[in-house]
């Protein structure tokens, strides 16, 4: 279970300004006349649609539709960056050497030399201006200089990530602080993901984790229409014609309730599920987890031994 904890003047820099968080993730480049079509027919998402210069989240699959690692893939004119938790570099890069025919598509893996930073906040657009760095349109990449910079969905815990050589990026980190943006560490990184109800791999995404499960027909994290890829027909199986029997959901503790475990009961002491992810706010504690289908936001449990409400995802803006 990833946590953390943020004091009130933390949460609102996280919300209102600008944070930026650095991190060191794991980052393969796939180069080739096959690129676009190879990794087309692994991701769940569309890459083909949106053309260059184009930001997009997705994942790859087993052949049985369970993620194995996911993704923010940046589409450059010459080049794919595809950037993950590092608990994701093994399975990467087993899954592309085996999947991947080199005389079409090339992968190197850039893990250790490239940097990214995550940027947070309303302020993002006006800190990265002050940094002489352009924020571009919803979906896109800008490059510039020696960084790329990327701006995702809105569903999306951040506003920019900045991704370059690790030396430009610790560059780049000076550069926004200096412009004003504060400083973040992984508890922000964790609020703002708990927030949006954005999944993490090995906190919500496991070995036998489906797309569905973790929210991403919300999040834009899948397409119905690409064509075919690695574990689609489960994927649209049960996009057409069911349903996953657990689901990502939110949860509430009031009065800053800390729970002691992940075990999530209804009154009666029925399994309902777990708790994945914390973060404890100071009047209160939110989380995210993973339970059974037909617990309704509204519905009073227990949740690592004490009283919690489920909630729909996202978690209301306005509350922070």
């Amino acid at each position: 279970m990833r946590t953390a904890t943020l004091d009130g003047k933390r949460l609102r820099r996280l919300v209102r300004q600008a944070v930026e968080v650095r991190t060191s993730p794991a980052v393969f480049e796939v180069t080739g006349p096959g690129a676009l079509t190879c990794l087309q027919g692994l991701l769940t998402n569309d890459l083909a649609a949106p053309g260059e210069h184009s930001l997009v989240y997705g994942a790859l699959l087993t052949p049985k539709g369970a993620i194995v690692v996911d993704y923010w893939v940046l589409r450059l004119a010459d080049r794919f960056l595809l950037i993950a938790e590092p608990a994701g570099h093994d399975a990467s890069l087993d899954l592309f050497r085996r999947s991947l025919p080199p005389r079409l598509a090339r992968v190197s893996d850039r893990t250790g030399e490239t940097g990214v930073l995550w940027v947070y906040g309303a302020e993002t657009a006006a800190t990265l201006g002050r940094a002489g760095l352009r924020l571009p349109e919803v979906g896109k990449v800008l490059s510039q200089g020696e960084v790329q910079v990327g701006r995702p969905q809105a569903q999306a815990p951040f506003r920019a990530m900045v991704v370059g050589p690790s030396a430009a990026i610790d560059r780049g980190w000076n550069g926004l602080s200096d412009a004003g943006a504060g400083e973040g560490t992984p508890e922000d990184r964790t609020a703002a993901d708990v927030l949006a109800g954005w999944p993490q791999l090995g906190a919500e995404i496991e070995e036998r984790t489906l797309v569905q499960e973790v929210r991403y027909d919300d999040i834009g994290g899948v397409s119905y229409t690409k064509g075919c890829y690695t574990g689609q027909e489960t994927v649209a199986r049960l996009h057409f014609r069911g349903h996953t029997n657990r689901e990502l959901k939110g949860l509430v503790w009031e009065r800053a309730a800390r729970p002691d475990g992940p075990a999530v009961a209804d009154q009666d002491g029925k399994e309902l599920g777990a708790v994945t992810s914390l973060l404890a706010v100071p009047d209160r504690t939110v989380g995210l987890g993973i339970l059974r289908r037909s617990v309704e936001p509204g519905t009073g449990v227990i949740a690592g031994g004490q009283a919690a409400t489920v909630v729909a995802l996202p978690f209301e803006a306005g509350s922070w």
